[in-house]
């Protein structure tokens, strides 16, 4: 076996490869020129075997060219300790080069860490040039955004100004609404106190007859309640057309009286009839009609807005349960019960604060 260690002794050895010395360290030697080199100069590893007949790279160069089938690598013999590895791109060079597995190993790393570092930029590349539409489609539509934004801040603007003025023409519209009710009820009142000027009655519920005598019916009906009025305290009456034509009642017939006087001791003696007979009010019967009895009603004659207001009041009364409503002086009122204190209907909103 050419294999050995170094020997701890001062024994001189001739090395083909470098002098130095290290105890316990293998070397091999050659048969040819019996020269020492360390398996690290040799780049062999540790449990590897050398041959009897190993020769070193020096005497092998030197002769013949012949085929062996010796495996062991070489290297340089002239190369230096260290494991000194040449830069990556050097050129090459014409002697014989023996590459540890380490340099292999950092060859191998280099040239794939080139390799992907190519990869990656060829990568980028693509992927720059596949996402460039993309990008231009995002800043189109960053652009298409902001001017949304833009527009929709507009129409914000628009929309708080838009409400200020809702707010106004409410207000101012609410007050229309109160000065035209203001107005609304002047009218009535002076068309009311018109009406009270001229002393006028209003008899409701009165049957038509043909050719019939409105003065004779009303003095009839005088002395039925024991007010007293002759012909001469009649200045007019007629009848009057219907508010709506779909009522079934007959028209009321107004009568013009000679003066309030006159007329407060009518309505007076008339309300006091009803209540002396409350079983046999003031009808149809009294005055000779034939068929069924019906009430007649006599009452001041209102203003179309207080009529109407009138006839709320006593839809009102009767959902409510109120005992009381009447007109005095072409006002409304309306009382829940004898004890309580009375109302006055100015409006309907009087009515829908009732309880």
């Amino acid at each position: 076996m050419a294999e050995q260690s170094s020997m701890s002794s001062s024994t001189p050895f001739t090395w083909g490869c470098c002098d130095q010395v290290v105890v316990n360290e293998k070397y091999a030697t050659c048969v040819k020129c019996h020269k020492k080199y360390h398996y690290n100069c040799l780049s062999l590893k540790e449990k590897y075997n050398v041959p009897n007949d190993w020769q070193c790279p020096t005497c092998i160069n030197s002769g013949p060219k012949i085929s062996k089938s010796d495996s062991t690598p070489l290297r340089n013999v002239s190369t230096t300790r260290g494991n000194k590895r040449p830069a990556l791109g050097s050129p090459p060079q014409t002697d014989n080069i023996t590459l540890s597995c380490d340099d292999i190993r950092q060859l191998i790393q280099d040239a794939v860490k080139k390799e992907q570092a190519e990869m990656l930029s060829k990568f980028t590349e693509t992927l720059n040039r596949q996402l460039q539409p993309i990008k231009e489609q995002m800043d189109k539509m960053d652009k298409s955004m902001l001017f949304m934004n833009s527009q929709y801040e507009d129409l914000l603007k628009e929309y708080a100004a838009s409400k200020e003025t809702v707010k106004e023409l409410q207000k101012e519209n609410l007050e229309v609404k109160m000065c035209i009710n203001d107005l609304s009820s002047r009218v009535n009142q002076l068309e009311q106190q018109t009406r009270s000027i001229f002393q006028n009655i209003e008899i409701q519920c009165l049957p038509e007859k043909k050719q019939e005598n409105l003065l004779q019916i009303v003095t009839q009906l005088s002395k039925v309640v024991g007010s007293g009025i002759v012909d001469s305290d009649i200045k007019y009456c007629t009848r009057v057309a219907k508010q709506s034509t779909t009522n079934s009642r007959p028209r009321s017939i107004v009568v013009q009286l000679a003066s309030p006087r006159t007329r407060d001791q009518f309505l007076a003696a008339t309300i006091k009839y009803n209540k002396s007979n409350p079983d046999n009010k003031l009808n149809t019967s009294h005055l000779g009609y034939a068929g069924p009895k019906s009430p007649i009603f006599i009452t001041e004659h209102l203003s179309t807005t207080n009529k109407a207001l009138h006839t709320a009041a006593r839809i009102k009364a009767k959902e409510l349960g109120y005992q009381f409503v009447w007109v005095r002086g072409g006002r409304i009122f309306i009382r829940k019960e004898q004890e309580s204190e009375h109302i006055l209907v100015r409006s309907k909103d009087t009515l829908n604060k009732l309880a």
